[in-house]
Parts: C-alpha cells; sequence; structure tokens
C-alpha cells in the first residue's frame, strides 16, 4: 500500500492535477466505444510495426501499454494512446543503423525517461501556444490520410498497401487505371457499402432508436455474419485471409518479450535516438491531446505535463519489454470521441482487449473483416476533413485559412511533424503581420492651422512593431504637430523608446514637427510588465476599516505607476454589495478612476466638483452615497495642471472678469495667497498650491456642514481624506484621514 502511494506521489509531481472525473460514470458508453477502438487499433498496431521495420508483436505490445498503463496514469478523459505513426520513420532508421531492435530499444528506454523528465519540468504549457489554425489543420490532415489510407481495404486492394504509407503514393503517384481495375475485389467493396450505407444513415432513420450495439460495433459484427455466409453459399465473394484482421500466434508469454541491450549504454548514437525520440513524442502527443480536447464534445482540458509523465513511463517500459514509440493517436482519439466515449475506461478496456486478443482471442479477431474497419475509418476520416471544415475556416479570414490549408498539405506531401512545423511558420507570419499593422491607434484631426495627429501606443509595444511606428511617424507632414500617448502602455521595449527619441530630438526638429510624448518612462524594468499572478480581488478581502480601504487604494496606484496591474474586469451582475469609497474630483480630471488605482468595477462612486470646491447640494450627495450605498471613506481628489484654476488665476492676474472666479475666491480671500505671492511665483505652482487648498476647503465644509458625516468620522465608521494626482507621473499622494479634534 505505501509502496502505491509513494508511486501516485511520484506520478504527481509535475503538480497539474485537474478535476478527477470518476471512471465508473458512463459505463453504457465507454464499454462500447473501448471495444470499437479496440478494433480500430489492432490492424494499426501491426501496420505502424511493419511501418517500423520492428516485429509485428511490437505494436500490439505498445498497444497494450498505451491503453492500459498510460490510460491508467493520464488525466485525459478521451485521448487513446498507441504505436506512433509520426515516429516510424525515425524508427525505421534508427533501427538499420544501431543494427539491432534490441539496441534499438535501450534508446527508447532512454527516450522514455528522458519525456519522463520533461513532464516532471512542467515544460507541456507549449501546447497552449499552439494556433486552432493549426490544430484544426492536423485534424483535416489526419481525415484525409484515413480516407486516402482506407480506400484499399475498402476496395479489396492488398497487394502492396501499408496502412500509413499509401496516403502519400497515393498524392504523388499517379495510378495506373487499368492496372486498379484488375485488383478490385467485389466482397470487400459490398461490405464496404453496406457498412457506409448504416453509418450513414443511422441517425437518420429508425435505427437510431437502437442505443446498443453502437453503430461501429453493429458494422462490424454484421461484417462477419456475412463474410461467413458467403463462405457457405457465395463463395466467390468470401473474404481469404489477406483482407481480414491477422493476428499472429503467441505460444507463451515469454515468446512475445524483448530485452534491451545495454552493453550499447555507452553508444552516442544510442543516446542521440534516444532524445529525438524524446522530442518528438512529446511534441506529437501534445498537438494529439489539444486536437483531441478540440473534438471532445464537453471541451474539457487534458493537463499537459501529466500527460507526458504518463507517456515517459509507457515508453520507458516499452524499451525494457519490447514495444516501438508511444504516443497520444488523434486517429484512436478521434474514433473514441465519435462513439461516445465520456471517460478513460474507453482506452483501459481497449487495451486490454488487446491484451486479451494477443493472448486468447486471435483466432476470433482474425474472423473480421478489413473492409468493415475502414468504413469506420472513411466516416470519422470525413468528419475531421468535411467541406463545412473548410467552409468555417475560410469564414474567418485569410490569416486563418491560410496556415490551416497551409498545415494540411504540409502535412500530407511529408509528415505530421514537418507539417504542423510548416504551418506554424505559416501562423507566424501572420502574427508579425497583425503586429506590424496593430501597435498603436492614430486619430488626426485639422483645427484650420496645422493638422495634429494622436498616436496612442497598444498595452504592450516590441521590437516588432518598430517598422509600423517608424513608417508612421518619418511619413507625418512638415509642420504638424503629433501626440504620442504612453499613458496605458505597460510595456514599452528599448528599441522602440530609442525610435522615438531620435524622431523628437532629430527628425522632427529638422522638419517642423511639434511633438508631445505623454506617459513614456525612459526605462520599463521588468517589475514594469505585467504581473500576471492572481491576486484577491475587492470581493474576496473584507476591509474592516476606511484605513484598510485607504491603503488598497494607494496599494493600486502604486501598481498603475509600476506598469503591475492587475485585472479588474468584472460584469455589471458582479458588482460588489457596497462600493468602498466616494471620490470627489475636478471636471477637468478626465483620467479613468479605476484605472488610476486598479479597483474593480462599482468598487469606487464618482462625483464632481469644479475647481474641488464642494457645494451644499454635493455634501448632501455624498451623505446618501454613505447611507444609502454604504459608502465607508470620502476621498477629495485634485490634480496637477488643473486648466479650470489656471485659467481663473490668469484672468484674475490680468484683471479680467471670468466666470471661473468662484473657483479662486475663497482661497484669494485667505491670507495665504497675497497679492506679493500671486505676482511673483509661477503660475503652475500657484495652481497646484489653489488646487490642494480647495481640496482642504472642502474637507472643512465637509464636516462642519453635515452632522451625520461628522459623527461617523468620529465613531470611526466613515473615514475622509484628500489626494493630489500628479498627472505626469501618474502618482497620487494621499493625506492621513482627518482626525477630528
Amino acid at each position: 500500500m505505501a509502496k502505491g502511494k509513494r508511486f501516485k506521489k511520484f506520478i504527481i509531481r509535475a503538480k497539474i492535477e485537474s478535476r478527477r472525473r470518476p471512471i465508473l460514470s458512463s459505463p453504457g458508453k465507454d464499454l462500447p466505444a473501448g471495444i470499437v477502438v479496440f478494433l480500430v487499433a489492432l490492424p494499426l498496431c501491426l501496420g505502424i510495426a511493419l511501418a517500423c521495420g520492428a516485429p509485428l508483436i511490437s505494436g500490439l505490445i505498445s498497444g497494450i501499454i498505451g491503453g492500459i498503463l498510460i490510460g491508467s496514469i493520464s488525466q485525459s478523459d478521451v485521448s487513446v494512446s498507441g504505436p506512433a505513426a509520426s515516429l516510424s520513420a525515425v524508427v525505421f532508421v534508427a533501427i538499420q543503423r544501431l543494427g539491432s531492435f534490441d539496441v534499438f530499444l535501450l534508446a527508447l528506454l532512454i527516450g522514455g525517461v528522458i519525456q519522463l523528465m520533461i513532464g516532471l519540468l512542467r515544460a507541456g504549457f507549449i501546447a497552449d501556444y499552439m494556433p486552432t489554425s493549426i490544430i484544426k489543420g492536423l485534424l483535416a490532415a489526419i481525415g484525409l490520410i484515413l480516407i486516402f489510407s482506407q480506400i484499399p481495404y475498402a476496395l479489396g486492394i492488398t497487394k502492396n498497401s501499408r496502412i500509413m504509407d499509401y496516403s502519400r503514393e497515393f498524392i504523388l503517384v499517379t495510378p495506373d487505371i487499368s492496372k486498379f481495375m484488375e485488383i478490385l475485389s467485389p466482397g470487400p467493396i459490398i461490405l464496404s457499402f453496406i457498412s457506409l450505407s448504416l453509418l450513414i444513415f443511422w441517425n437518420k432513420t429508425f435505427l437510431r432508436r437502437i442505443k446498443f450495439p453502437p453503430p461501429f460495433l453493429t458494422v462490424v459484427i454484421l461484417g462477419v455474419v456475412i463474410n461467413q455466409f458467403w463462405k457457405y453459399f457465395v463463395p466467390s465473394l468470401y473474404l481469404d485471409s489477406t483482407q481480414l484482421v491477422n493476428i499472429p500466434n503467441i505460444e507463451d508469454v515469454s515468446s512475445i518479450l524483448t530485452f534491451p541491450d545495454f552493453s550499447s549504454i555507452g553508444n552516442i548514437q544510442v543516446w542521440t535516438y534516444g532524445l529525438s525520440i524524446a522530442l518528438i513524442a512529446s511534441i506529437a502527443t501534445l498537438l494529439a491531446i489539444e486536437a483531441a480536447d478540440n473534438l471532445d464534445h464537453h471541451k474539457r482540458r487534458s493537463p499537459p505535463n501529466r500527460e507526458l509523465v504518463a507517456q515517459g513511463i509507457g515508453n520507458t517500459l516499452a524499451g525494457l519489454i519490447g514495444g516501438i514509440p508511444i504516443t497520444s493517436v488523434i486517429v484512436r482519439s478521434s474514433v473514441n470521441i465519435e462513439v461516445g466515449a465520456e471517460t478513460k475506461l474507453s482506452t483501459i478496456v481497449h487495451g486490454t482487449l488487446l491484451l486479451a486478443s494477443v493472448l486468447v482471442l486471435s483466432p476470433l479477431m482474425n474472423q473480421i473483416p478489413l473492409a468493415c474497419l475502414s468504413s469506420i475509418l472513411l466516416v470519422v476520416g470525413y468528419k475531421l476533413a468535411s467541406y463545412s471544415v473548410f467552409k468555417n475556416l475560410y469564414a474567418k479570414g485569410w490569416e486563418q485559412f491560410i496556415p490551416f490549408v497551409i498545415t494540411t498539405v504540409g502535412i500530407l506531401v511529408t509528415d505530421v511533424l514537418i507539417g504542423v512545423l510548416i504551418g506554424t511558420f505559416a501562423s507566424l507570419f501572420f502574427l508579425l503581420r497583425s503586429n506590424f499593422y496593430n501597435p498603436f491607434t492614430i486619430e488626426n484631426k485639422h483645427d484650420g492651422k496645422k493638422k495634429e495627429f494622436l498616436l496612442e501606443l497598444s498595452n504592450e509595444v516590441s521590437f516588432l512593431n518598430k517598422p509600423a511606428i517608424k513608417n508612421f511617424l518619418w511619413s507625418l507632414p512638415k509642420r504638424s504637430k503629433v501626440v504620442i500617448d504612453a499613458t496605458f502602455t505597460t510595456y514599452v521595449e528599448r528599441d522602440v523608446i530609442e525610435i522615438l527619441n531620435n524622431f523628437q530630438n532629430t527628425y522632427a526638429q529638422e522638419h517642423g514637427i511639434d511633438v508631445v510624448i505623454v506617459g513614456l518612462r525612459d526605462n520599463y524594468n521588468p517589475v514594469n510588465q505585467l504581473n500576471l499572478v492572481r491576486s484577491a480581488t475587492p470581493a474576496e478581502r473584507d476591509f474592516n476599516s476606511p484605513q484598510e480601504i485607504l491603503d488598497y487604494l494607494a496599494e493600486g496606484n502604486q501598481r498603475y505607476v509600476d506598469g503591475n496591474l492587475i485585472s479588474r474586469r468584472l460584469r455589471n451582475k458582479e458588482l460588489m454589495d457596497f462600493p468602498l469609497a466616494a471620490i470627489i474630483n475636478c471636471i477637468d480630471m478626465r483620467e479613468p478612476l479605476n484605472m488610476l488605482m486598479n479597483t474593480s468595477i462599482g468598487d469606487i462612486i464618482p462625483l464632481r466638483a469644479a475647481g474641488n470646491l464642494v457645494s451644499d447640494h454635493l455634501i448632501y450627495s455624498t451623505e446618501v452615497a454613505c447611507k444609502k450605498q454604504g459608502v465607508r471613506l470620502i476621498l477629495l481628489m485634485g490634480n496637477s495642471k488643473n486648466s479650470f484654476v489656471k485659467e481663473a488665476l490668469e484672468c484674475h492676474l490680468s484683471c479680467k472678469s471670468s466666470y471661473l472666479r468662484p473657483l479662486l475666491q475663497p482661497a484669494l480671500c485667505s491670507e495665504k495667497f497675497t497679492h506679493e505671492k500671486l505676482k511673483n511665483e509661477d503660475i503652475n505652482v500657484l495652481v497646484d498650491e489653489i488646487t490642494l487648498w480647495n481640496l482642504d476647503e472642502s474637507k472643512q465644509r465637509i464636516v462642519g456642514k453635515n452632522e451625520y458625516i461628522r459623527e461617523r468620522i468620529c465613531q470611526g465608521n466613515l473615514g475622509l481624506s484628500t489626494a493630489f494626482f500628479n498627472r505626469k507621473t501618474g502618482k497620487i499622494d494621499f493625506t492621513p484621514l482627518y482626525r477630528p479634534a
């Protein structure tokens, strides 16, 4: 028992446990699905072993390991593992160059251990970055390969037909029609027609009411019965052994096992092939489980690291007892999904049946016509590569459709991995193209004197965006004006900053272009980059006092200054029961408060007061916010370079009348702003000082005129504070909570 617990702990070291699905939750669907997958996997195991140049029994050994062992360890509900067609060429060459199959087994064992380590190091994240168009292209290519590869069996062609290689020959070589007609067999053609008719019309007729056996299993059973009928009554149509499943006879268990040659451990080629097997098998597995999850009717997600751990253990065992490389296989997985599998019980059943077929059921299994199995795969292949799949990808645009087509064609004319790599490069091209055109947004207007442009940088600007930014800036007309806004940009690469500086300091000056750059920092350190670590939202935090709310707002502003914002996107139905604060700021301030303090929607109630001077009605509105909405903090916030205050002050200093004069009157009546001070001090400094004075004046008005607010502050249930927002740095300076005498 202790050993079992240690083994379980070992295989979950990758820390990718997901919600477990009960393995016996749907036996009525999983058991028939396992039988059908077994019937499909049986000829594939033999065919892939043949393509690898390995003993035929090695394919069955790997199928058994993939079904029982990997199926038990894996957390994937629908993925089925078995001999890897994508590695058949590598295995064939490796066996030839290493000299014997038992030396190759040592390379496979080493590859399994390396693959296990890849999973434990949690490198499965690369599956999350695979574009959907590539996955769809992989599925479509697999579908076409299934169709091409199964045509010989559906037509009864046995001469020179190999399960996994025939598709490429079919595409690249023009067949001789006269010879082609000579090798057709009527029996398999009739069985294929009957089987395809049943599979196509099953859900369109009364047959859909039949729950057991499912259509795939019905086709297999009916094929055996019909062929036995032909044996006695229509011998000319009877299918011989070359057109039936062929499992080799096993004398005893020991005769089927082959062990690795450990004396070759020092051979560098053994390690090279081991590493190659590990890398290719890992990539193929990640692609397959991503594709299987895409096909899953419940859209469940298979933990990629756990899958790599399971595959590593499986390949290690395959190397120890005489198998060939194993991966998650999209062909079997797609069949598994199509026949209704719900949990991994189906893949374990399929592996168990493979084991039974090797030991005791080979005479019975050898009665199954290959034409029936090929009909099942033809239907599955069509569903993967149907016209609607191509139509839907085309409707999504060229950036989706072209990589999809390139991936599909690439896999057909080369192999799975090379085709996926070609498709990935095509996707990268469109990614670079989209980055070229989307690093910023542009607004332009004409004020009668000069053209003015607003260039707002995106959230992150990398070296990929350099050409687009440079092309735009260097194409601006002479004597125009451009405002470059980086206020909401969390990261700008140093190369881009250098381009902006060169434009402002050289090109713009030489061509009379007026440049204003807003919000751009000289350096963007790693601390300024987006932090994806989840943090508690206000709804998850318990604010026990106004001071905690004030601290929360200050922390949020510090994240804004650092460019380290935490996502606070919430829908309206997820608003908090009570807002945290009522913030009274000037109409001049248009910066978004939620972003400046990194709060969630509904955390704050914004109120406006021109020049930051509150009126009696606004004080009453604040009281309502506290009583009705449950606000526990009142924050009076001013901002630097207040345009209203500045205009009023300029008019006052030039002895002009202005409707904005009331914004200055209380400050001018105080002893702080003497005529001498107003005359000698810089006007921008005066504007900020008057804004701060107005904030303090508003605080005194609120406390002095509203008894409810004053009492709540004295009780410690409500907080009152002032704050000042520096537009240049983005920093908000908060004052301590107001403490009444």
